[in-house]
């Protein structure tokens, strides 16, 4: 399993670091936060990100796609993750194309992927109920009622969820809170008859939002993947998910740490750069391997999405990274602070707002903790 990048990955990085420096920098988050967008994010600077392709990226030519692979849409979402790009490209393309994309309904993915592909369409998962992470935690009630069905209860945390045109909700069809089997995937309208969102104001400036489904009528041809047995889609989406969002944290992360290398050679003190300090070295070097081995898990999750044969590995390079990158970032944000002083804890430097994401992408979809079990799990411990 190679993790070195292509020479047309190499390029689609760099077009993409070029993009997100000139069109969408950290201050369109800081205007976006201070002006108090409804939106949540640039719809202008997702139209440039669908017309270059961002969207269509991993899917096949049939569909609308770029047949470049998740790897290709690994390297452009780690620059997104660079300057702290607010899009829809996590719920949108990562996790509701990927829903698509691994469907068992022919007709529609090719209806669907070439919508979202285009941009015409953006998605959210409704899955989270607390504010823990948990995939079969669902207590939203799916009621049979014929040829269709009805879905009664609330979804919290919600990314993107009151921009999306549809909600991918997880619901339980049977059994009880907590089993595995009895989950179903129901591709919902969010502008549907019972359904209403409701905003919420993440400190990392980005779109969330509660769900509220009462007696919502649902189609039975509106299930994703199978009746009862939808933990199966679900765990390979939410594995898509983790994976780019690790990817996304890696760019911010590196970030993170070449903004904090930048400041120790400036920032003087005695009448000598504090970088020169030995203490700072030490630290220093130990972020630095830390990012490496970030890295290098994320790019062995992204290798093994593009290689069916290693199927079997996606689900515990998925854990692997998210965990990894997730005690990485946060470690790192946290040193940026305290290295840059006094200074680190101001708004005016951008430093904090790496933090806050540090803060919020550690939760979503499974925190450290969460990920180093699955991860022994996964392996029979």
């Amino acid at each position: 399993m190679s993790m070195l990048l292509s020479e047309e990955q190499v390029m689609a990085a760099e077009s993409a670091r070029a993009f997100c420096t000139e069109r969408a920098p950290v201050r369109q988050l800081r205007h976006l936060r201070d002006s108090t967008s409804s939106d949540g994010f640039d719809r202008g600077t997702w139209r440039e990100m669908v017309e270059l392709g961002w969207a269509a990226i991993p899917w096949s030519a049939e569909v609308g796609g770029l047949d470049f692979g998740y790897r290709g849409l690994g390297v452009i979402t780690e620059e997104t993750g660079r300057t702290l790009v607010a899009s829809p490209l996590q719920a949108t393309v990562w996790i509701g194309g990927s829903a698509f994309h691994l469907d068992t309904n022919e007709a529609r993915r090719r209806e669907l992927l070439p919508k979202l592909a285009s941009g015409e369409l953006l998605m959210a998962l409704a899955l989270e109920e607390s504010h823990h992470h948990q995939p079969y935690g669902s207590s939203v009630k799916a009621r049979r009622d014929g040829r269709t069905y009805r879905l009664s209860g609330r979804k919290t945390f919600v990314v993107d969820g009151h921009v999306a045109d549809k909600l991918i909700v997880v619901a339980r069809t049977s059994g009880v809170r907590g089993e595995r089997d009895g989950l179903t995937l129901f591709l919902v309208d969010r502008a549907a008859r019972g359904v209403s969102v409701q905003r919420m104001n993440l400190i990392d400036s980005r779109n969330a939002a509660e769900v509220f489904f009462e007696d919502v009528l649902v189609s039975a041809d509106d299930v994703l993947g199978e009746l009862d047995a939808g933990a199966d889609l679900l765990d390979r989406v939410l594995d898509a998910g983790r994976i780019g969002l690790a990817a996304e944290m890696l760019g911010s992360l590196q970030e993170c740490f070449d903004r904090t290398m930048a400041y120790l050679r400036e920032r003087q003190q005695f009448g000598v750069p504090i970088g020169s300090f030995q203490a700072l070295k030490h630290r220093a070097a130990r972020l630095y391997c830390d990012v490496e081995l970030s890295r290098s898990c994320v790019m062995s999750a992204l290798a093994a999405m593009d290689d069916p044969s290693l199927a079997n590995r996606i689900a515990p390079l998925a854990s692997a990274a998210k965990a990894k990158v997730g005690d990485t970032f946060r470690q790192v944000a946290l040193e940026a602070i305290q290295m840059h002083g006094g200074n680190g804890m101001t708004d005016e430097f951008d430093i904090g707002l790496f933090l806050k994401r540090a803060a919020v992408t550690d939760v979503l979809l499974g925190d450290v903790r969460f990920h180093r079990d699955r991860y022994g799990v996964l392996h029979g411990h």
